[in-house]
């Protein structure tokens, strides 16, 4: 199974589970074969281990300047949130910054269910 390329290694063995997975453009062969960040340092999206505050988010804006030049930051970002990918900058988002994507889209996803007409929610307990 190829990997996207800025994947780690230990990232690649998580990721390698099964799971839902962004349709690739079958003239062109997989998304991340466009992917910029396939000619950059893995080091330069995924943080090294203890990484000081700062170095962490300049690091992160590197990153997201290569993510902003990229033809497929959107396919890459649709990955990283259907994945979920927990770590790194994928799509021009940081790890932090999915999960607050991914609360909103549960949180819309609640409000769109509990409409007038839809079918009332069990709450759990």
């Amino acid at each position: 199974m190829q990997h996207p390329p800025h994947q780690s290694p230990q990232v690649a063995a998580v990721t390698a589970l099964p799971g839902p997975r962004v349709p690739s453009r079958e003239e062109d062969g997989p998304w991340h074969a466009e992917a910029v960040c396939k000619r950059d340092e893995a080091g330069l999206f995924f943080a090294p281990s203890k990484e000081p505050t700062a170095a962490r988010l300049s690091r992160e804006e590197a990153a997201k300047r290569v993510c902003a030049r990229c033809p497929v930051m959107i396919a890459c970002r649709q990955h990283a949130l259907l994945q979920p990918e927990p770590y790194g900058v994928w799509g021009g988002l940081t790890a932090a910054e999915r999960r607050v994507v991914l609360a909103r889209m549960r949180r819309r996803a609640g409000e769109l269910r509990q409409q007038p007409g839809s079918e009332p929610i069990a709450a759990a307990g």
